[in-house]
């Protein structure tokens, strides 16, 4: 989006937003009504923030696995892009009863039994939902074209450094969370002393950080965070904010490592300022 983008004038066709958990949504929903472009936006529950209801123009609740649902919505608001934001707690596709809960609508039944699929990780999952989409005429682009300043520039962006083990951690971890993600089975790890003590899969970051803190109760480690070397720009972008550095804080992390220029850092100066409080370091590490 360039500077001029300032000066927009409301565009005829609204922009869809599929908003998950989280502040993501949001951001991206009060950028959007900063420079007056309708958002029409389907909130899935118990994920998306009621929050989002008055910084839309028109906003509709969809089940996870209302498929329909969601497609119906946007055609009905002319919608013909649409952008994805906030996470899914996958773990609520692995609860007891689970078709019972997510009731799935006709349209979800037929995509998930109708397109073969190799897996269910991530990018299997949101590229299949992607192609239902399309298949009625939607498209969906990056919300960070919206919203560039949020991917983090390289440097330490705290007060403290790294210590030597600290970067020596961070530069043991690099590697191996870029070939977790390159398996799309996370995007974190922790680490202490060159040896890792979790790596992020279905639980998410934040949960994976806390692990961590149970399996090293001394603290001190450090954690690695990175885009997928064939990262999907639309969905999925590594995502850091305040409540990562409350889970560092409380499992006794001390460095948080992130992929500059392809992660995003939510309420930046409120986050450094957050870091900065506990002493915690936050290096943005080019790829």
């Amino acid at each position: 989006m360039s500077p001029a983008a300032n000066n927009a004038q409301p565009t005829a066709a609204p922009i869809g937003l599929l908003a998950g958990w989280g502040r993501f949504p949001i951001v991206f929903a009060e950028k959007a009504r900063r420079l007056r472009i309708p958002v029409v936006c389907v909130g899935i529950r118990e994920e998306a923030s009621p929050e989002l209801i008055p910084l839309v123009e028109r906003f509709h609740w969809a089940g996870l696995a209302k498929l329909g649902r969601m497609i119906r919505c946007f055609k009905k608001e002319g919608v013909r892009n649409i952008v994805m934001a906030g996470k899914i707690h996958k773990v609520r596709m692995n609860t007891p009863f689970r078709l019972w809960r997510l009731f799935p609508d006709w349209r979800m039944l037929k995509a998930w039994f109708r397109r073969p699929r190799r897996d269910n990780k991530d990018d299997t999952l949101l590229l299949g939902l992607i192609a239902e989409f399309e298949a009625d005429g939607m498209s969906f682009t990056s919300a960070l074209d919206l919203c560039p300043e949020l991917l983090v520039k390289a440097g330490i962006l705290t007060r403290r450094g790294l210590s030597q083990r600290e970067a020596d951690d961070v530069a043991f971890g690099w590697d191996l969370a870029k070939e977790m993600g390159r398996l799309d089975i996370g995007q974190s790890v922790a680490v202490r002393e060159k040896a890792v003590l979790a790596v992020e899969a279905i639980e998410g970051t934040d949960q994976a950080i806390l692990r961590a803190g149970q399996l090293c109760p001394r603290g001190g480690f450090v954690i690695v965070k990175v885009a997928k070397p064939q990262q999907d720009m639309r969905f999925d972008v590594p995502t850091v904010g305040a409540a990562t550095i409350e889970s560092m804080r409380q499992a006794g992390a001390r460095v948080l490592a992130v992929e500059a220029e392809r992660t995003i850092i939510l309420d930046q100066d409120q986050t450094v300022a957050l870091a900065d409080q506990y002493g915690i370091s936050i290096l943005a590490r080019a790829a």
